[in-house]
């Protein structure tokens, strides 16, 4: 037995990386998931490999920004599989032009916001009222280091995820009365295709700094996901979970103490 059968699970950002990882997660322990993309060729392949191995998927193209698209993609999932009992919002991006305040300009701090922290209130809006009827459900929502810490950039990036983590805290105080969980999965360096775009060079750098002997990979945030959408976390809501390998938990020296055999 799975821990999630019979459960349905809507995945967003679902066409590669964290996503794709954390769908096959999901329907490994039994839950029916629809894969959300607004590109279908990764949530296409993503289907076919999940019904290659016995589970149940379809494959829906949204614009998660856009609130039409959001609610098409609602009354699809109700009209396949009848219920929504997890909603998984892992979509998100970041722009090479996210830099410093001084040097942002409107579409790539626009773009931030919207596709960060405006597409997980839409489906939140518009998901949360099919889980009340349905008794409960739990929602796990994506942030990211940037969102815990300052850096150099990326600006609009980092404060479209901080505000994911207390957009959760808000939804689990109103709505935990319904039997809805809200807990958030907060990744460090992940290694995927589009973190390897934005950061690969510095995917070195960034390990010395961790506290862990490696970066992360998809799998490890896909294991938290579980977790949190099943009956496991049952007496869990509004909690945020750091998967970093210990990068945000230590003081900044630490890398540069271990290069030089340095103590304090």
């Amino acid at each position: 037995m799975g821990k999630l059968n019979d459960k349905v699970a809507i995945i967003t950002g679902a066409g590669q990386g964290i996503g794709y990882a954390g769908a096959l997660r999901l329907a490994s322990e039994g839950a029916s998931v629809v894969a959300v993309d607004i590109k279908m060729d990764g949530v296409d392949k993503l289907v076919k490999e999940i019904k290659d191995k016995g589970g149940r998927a379809i494959s829906i193209q949204a614009d998660v920004t856009n609130e039409d698209s959001v609610m098409e993609m609602v009354n699809k999932t109700v009209s396949e599989f009848g219920r929504i009992d997890i909603l998984y919002n892992n979509a998100g991006a970041t722009k090479k032009s996210d830099k410093g305040v001084v040097d942002m300009d409107l579409d790539t701090w626009n773009f931030a916001m919207d596709l960060v922290l405006k597409s997980v209130m839409l489906c939140c809006k518009h998901v949360i009222p099919i889980m009340i009827k349905n008794g409960g459900g739990s929602i796990i929502n994506t942030s990211s280091g940037a969102g815990l810490v300052g850096d150099l950039s990326p600006s609009a990036y980092g404060a479209a995820k901080a505000g994911v983590i207390n957009l959760t805290r808000y939804i689990a105080t109103q709505h935990g009365k319904q039997n809805i969980r809200c807990n958030v999965v907060v990744p460090g360096v992940i290694v995927t295709e589009a973190s390897t775009a934005n950061v690969g060079p510095l995917f070195d750098l960034l390990e010395s700094h961790a506290l862990l002997p490696r970066n992360g990979k998809p799998e490890d945030i896909a294991n938290a996901v579980v977790f949190l959408a099943s009956d496991e976390s049952g007496f869990m809501t509004g909690a945020e979970i750091v998967i970093d390998g210990g990068l945000t938990m230590h003081m900044p020296t630490f890398g540069d103490y271990m290069k030089t055999g340095l103590s304090i």
